[in-house]
């Protein structure tokens, strides 16, 4: 660990590090004391040398600094390294039961201490994201701590996503352990079964956060004519099946999601006729639909970011605008809307002031009956509200 390396802040800029934020913006920073690389681990002080936290260095982001410790005398080694993702993963003992589901996410980020580091297990594979600087940096201790702790021997990284260009760092996917990986991998949950195509798709290949959301459908979908938006491999739609719905329309813009959903409707033994495929954008669907006055009982809007960052949200308000005006429209007297944002940029209260304006527009009478988020295996640290990513609102109408 070389002391010398150092982010000196501007003065007043350190009260978000007292709270314990995990993220020092480039806009804080006065200036560096030694030539750090990148992903490397320096100190942080404050304008008067006080000691704030040990952090990596990311010299390409406007989070120039992730927090690992906020103790001066544990700075970030192979030994705290593991010790967090021994704690990550015990912490998830007891979550879930085993028998309900063997796909968990077992590293949640900065919520868990290590910041820009995802993992989920999928059966007897680990699928790893590695999302900035600092984990990079550690990638290798990273994988020999995931085999040892876990005992899963079969780790496959999906570091393909944007924002690792944010941090200067290219985009990558492969083994990291173990010799071959199977292009789908079956798990369990709540009774279904699901293909998971963990080398490519959406995430890590499942959306492991909706889980208890897949759960809650089954409640409202029995009897009732249902329309799953952007539904991937059919996570929802295969839930609204298992609750007895009368027929179910799944509309996504890759097809490959739609063969994994007939794969995932035969080894469920579910009855294929009761499902409608749809490959085709959901915007440009949704208004064949309101044009030919379809209707359905039960919709589910589940879209991908429109918002990763804020600067992207006054674009992303108008297309949750748009798509939830479109799906009021399309419901029937006493219908339900299961409406989502996994957009980080975009708060609880303003997904509800825009969901609201489109009942408004839609001239519709609509009620929250209950609201969404993700699942148990992806915590949120009270200092780090960033971590409430994923936002959702059951709604009625009249």
């Amino acid at each position: 660990m070389n002391e010398n390396l150092v982010i000196k802040l501007k003065p007043g800029r350190e009260k978000s590090l007292l709270r314990k934020h995990p993220w020092i913006f480039s806009g804080a920073i006065d200036h560096f004391q030694g030539n750090p690389s990148i992903g490397e681990t320096v100190k942080i002080e404050s304008s008067t040398g006080e000691f704030l936290a040990w952090a990596a260095f990311s010299p390409e982001s406007q989070i120039t600094g992730r927090v690992w410790s906020w103790k001066q005398s544990i700075p970030m080694s192979p030994e705290l390294l593991k010790d967090r993702i021994m704690e990550s993963i015990d912490s998830r003992t007891g979550l879930i039961n085993s028998g309900i589901t063997n796909a968990f996410r077992l590293v949640n980020g900065e919520s868990d201490g290590l910041p820009g580091l995802i993992v989920d297990q999928y059966a007897d594979v680990l699928v790893v994201q590695i999302l900035s600087a600092g984990s990079e940096y550690w990638k290798d201790e990273i994988t020999q701590f995931l085999v040892e702790i876990s005992g899963i021997t079969q780790i496959y990284e999906r570091s393909d996503v944007e924002v690792r260009k944010l941090e200067g760092l290219e985009p990558r996917v492969g083994i990291l352990a173990g010799k071959e990986i199977p292009d789908q991998v079956e798990i369990f949950e709540n009774g279904i079964k699901y293909l998971v195509g963990v080398k490519e798709g959406q995430k890590t290949g499942f959306y492991l956060d909706q889980r208890s959301n897949r759960l809650a459908i089954r409640e409202y979908a029995k009897e009732k004519e249902v329309l799953d938006c952007f539904s991937f491999s059919g996570g929802f739609t295969l839930s609204a099946i298992k609750g007895g719905a009368k027929k179910v329309t799944s509309i996504d813009s890759s097809g490959n999601a739609l063969k994994i959903i007939e794969q995932n409707l035969k080894i469920n033994d579910f009855d294929p006729s009761i499902v409608e495929l749809i490959e085709e954008d959901v915007f440009s669907q949704l208004r064949t639909f309101r044009d030919s006055r379809r209707s359905f009982d039960l919709i589910i809007l589940d879209p991908p970011k429109f918002a990763p960052t804020k600067k992207q949200l006054e674009k992303a308000t108008r297309g949750y605008k748009d798509i939830n005006l479109l799906a009021f429209k399309l419901l029937n007297p006493g219908g339900t809307l299961f409406t989502f944002s996994c957009s980080g940029g975009m708060d609880t209260a303003l997904f509800q002031k825009v969901v609201a304006g489109a009942a408004l527009d839609a001239k519709v009478e609509a009620k929250i009956i209950s609201r969404m988020g993700q699942d148990v295996d992806h915590p949120v640290s009270l200092s780090f509200p960033e971590g409430t990513y994923l936002k959702g609102l059951t709604c009625q109408i009249k």
